[in-house]
């Protein structure tokens, strides 16, 4: 199976575990799409790189070294990003309702697990290259 499907497939089950998620989506640090459940994938993910610059940047400016992850809230719901290995990043728009403490829990996880499957599990011991920023 080749790592976008398996990608998706970590997707769907995020969306399954977590029902409250309105759009996930995978993307690579330079805003391609590796896999998405959501509307506008595209827009989303573009977007989301770019986030991503200014919050690698803020982390490091601010000495809280590597990004990990960027929650924003909306008048009707959360945008949230999760580093997903050095080269992806992992975006789940929910609902106001949705319980924040379990969205995170959930997203790391995933996030790990689509890093592993981006990178490769052999890429958690090199250096962080700056997600791609």
């Amino acid at each position: 199976m080749a790592a976008e499907e398996n990608v998706l497939a970590e997707l769907k089950r995020l969306r399954m575990r977590m029902p409250q998620l309105t759009g996930v989506l995978a993307a690579g640090t330079n805003g391609l799409v590796l896999g998405a459940d959501a509307g506008n994938p595209e827009g989303v993910a573009a977007l989301t790189a770019v986030a991503l610059g200014v919050c690698v940047r803020l982390s490091e400016a601010g000495g809280q070294g590597r990004f990990q992850e960027l929650l924003v809230r909306g008048e009707r719901g959360y945008v949230a990003a999760y580093a997903a290995g050095s080269q992806a990043v992992l975006t789940l728009l929910a609902g106001p309702r949705v319980n924040i403490d379990r969205l995170h829990l959930e997203a790391r996880r995933s996030g790990a697990r689509i890093g592993d499957l981006v990178d490769g599990p052999a890429a958690r011991l090199r250096p962080h290259p700056g997600a791609g920023a």
